[in-house]
């Protein structure tokens, strides 16, 4: 059974009152006032500055990033964090830029065609100078989704070795019985279904694009998988030769092609029973990859606790560094450059005022602070995933992750959007603290989306570490109902992953300070809590720190 994340809310929060309320020390008061805009937007001003060149992995605009990051955590006297000394956590990055050829699909009843960039997106699943599908058999595999706790196989044994699996995007949601109805889980996210599909010995995958379902249009995709593609180094986990995009309107000529139904194979696809579909038609595409390694960081910046036994343990804040860099095929005059400001120079500048505000405090919490700038999240959370696999903190010394992905630049609202609330006890923190603000929390306002799934804390949350991604509110002051979720949609439709994500002159962050300030206090009360937080008992992340928190007993190693 399912809790509602209201009864969740109040029950973290009542759990949290047992232990003692949190409460706002005129020390933090006075601290939380060196949360300033003028200090959020000088952040972002030079972050986003066409300087830096849209701060792609690997760049010298990635590179001038990490250097402001920094020397700002020394400049307020953080330690440096990172293992042997200092403040940069390096790691490479395998840059693959794929250029496909057309996609041929063959089948007795003739061929369909499809363009790049117009009908397909497709990029290279292995780290070669070369990838290629040469006639591969399609097989519509629904939604790819492997789950036995909703007893679900849409795979069902198949032999599918060597095959191109075509997937539908997010997961079922029809039944609210089954996954979580309209909320997108894991299940649903691009990044499972790829993984999912290398694991059954599949040559190549295609994810069907619709808006709806993907929670963005194509460009979004277009601008996000074109052009330089980055990966961590290949271990050996199988992978796919080529990993790809279709549009809608393009995957229904090639089912009419197979003498199928998209509409009537989706609706199969929301059942239990349904088995794969081999579509009688075969798949032909050729990549040829350029493919470099690209160094780039994590930048780590520690303010120890002050307590002897508690500062072993860490609030671990996150924001990534990095955007898309420079677009590749810009013509004469446009605008070619991917600034993010908001995604995510504005998400940087909050933890930097965070930890200027965490300095200000007479004396620093019981427990240790960690700020993370991570690189490479817009590649598929590479930076984060570096760093859970290379904390220099063990993860069950991580009291919690405090995740800031964009910012509000609207004005102030009653009310804090957390995503991820009602799955542990970070919940009763940040209604103690937003109460103190006279503001609502609520949970994610666009479900539908997977954003849990979809930002850096997702990469923590998998090592066990209750997390928190905070989102703007939606109930803007002076604002009619329902402003803020059409500001919020044309946002996505027009500048989300677009040049057009720049600082303007009409940002009112009124809103962005008081965000910020709450972020400060959520941590500053989990940094002086007797007890680490907890995910809420049968919460997907739960095994993973009682796993955690039993490796602090092993012995060390000889």
């Amino acid at each position: 059974m399912r809790l509602l994340p209201a009864l969740f809310v109040s029950l973290c929060s009542a759990s949290v009152l047992a232990a003692g309320a949190p409460t706002v020390t005129p020390q933090e008061k006075t601290a939380e006032q060196a949360i300033t805009a003028d200090l959020l937007r000088a952040h972002v001003r030079f972050l986003a500055s066409d300087l830096l060149e849209g701060r792609g992995p690997g760049t010298r605009g990635d590179a001038l990033a990490q250097e402001y990051i920094a020397t700002q955590f020394e400049g307020l006297g953080l330690k440096p964090g990172a293992e042997g000394g200092g403040y940069f956590q390096r790691f490479d990055l395998m840059g693959i830029n794929s250029h496909p050829g057309t996609m041929t699909f063959q089948a007795k009843a003739g061929r369909v065609e499809l363009q790049p960039r117009e009908d397909f997106i497709a990029v290279s699943g292995v780290q070669a100078p070369a990838a290629k599908l040469d006639a591969s058999e399609l097989v519509f595999v629904g939604y790819g989704i492997v789950a036995p706790e909703y007893q679900w196989d849409d795979f069902k044994g198949a032999d599918l070795k060597g095959k191109t699996l075509v997937i539908l995007n997010n997961d079922p949601e029809d039944d609210p019985r089954l996954f979580a109805g309209k909320a997108r889980l894991w299940y649903g996210r691009w990044d499972y279904k790829y993984e999912q599909a290398a694991k059954t010995g599949a040559a190549g995958a295609i994810i069907i694009h619709t808006t709806p379902s993907a929670g963005y249009p194509w460009q979004v995709v277009r601008t996000s998988w074109t052009g330089e593609q980055f990966e961590l180094p290949a271990g050996d986990a199988p992978r796919l030769q080529v990993k790809a995009w279709t549009t809608e309107d393009a995957t229904k000529q090639v089912m009419k092609l197979a003498g199928q139904d998209l509409d009537a194979l989706r609706a199969a696809a929301q059942k239990r029973d349904f088995h794969p579909v081999p579509l009688g038609v075969t798949l032909s595409v050729s990549l040829t990859n350029e493919v470099r390694r690209r160094p780039t960081a994590n930048v780590l910046g520690l303010l120890p606790g002050s307590d002897p036994t508690l500062a072993k343990e860490v609030v671990l804040y996150s924001a990534h560094h990095d955007h898309l860099g420079k677009k590749d095929d810009g013509k004469p005059g446009e605008d070619v450059i991917y600034n993010g400001a908001l995604d995510n120079a504005a998400g940087v500048a909050a933890m930097l005022s965070v930890a200027r505000a965490f300095t200000a405090l007479p004396t620093p919490p019981r427990r240790s602070i960690l700020f993370a700038a991570v690189a490479a999240e817009e590649y598929g959370l590479l930076g984060s995933a570096y760093l859970a696999a290379h904390p220099p903190v063990l993860p069950g010394r991580i009291a919690a992750n405090v995740n800031v992905d964009g910012g509000n630049v609207l004005g102030r609202t009653r009310d804090i959007t957390v995503i991820g609330l009602g799955k542990s006890s970070l919940d009763g923190f940040v209604t103690a603290m937003a109460k103190t603000q006279g503001r609502t929390v609520k949970a994610d306002q666009l479900s539908d989306r997977g954003f849990f799934y979809r930002s850096d804390q997702f990469n923590f949350a998998r090592q066990g570490i209750p997390a928190a991604y905070f989102g703007s509110g939606m109930d803007f002051i002076g604002r009619p109902e329902g402003w803020g979720k059409a500001q919020r949609g044309q946002w996505e439709a027009k500048h989300y992953h677009q040049p057009s994500d720049e600082v303007r002159p009409e940002w009112d962050l009124s809103g962005a300070v008081e965000d910020t300030r709450l972020f400060f206090l959520v941590g500053a009360q989990v940094a002086k809590a007797p007890e680490m937080p907890v995910w809420n008992k049968g919460d997907e992340f739960e095994a993973a720190r009682l796993k955690s928190l039993e490796a602090l007993k092993a012995p060390p190693a000889k």
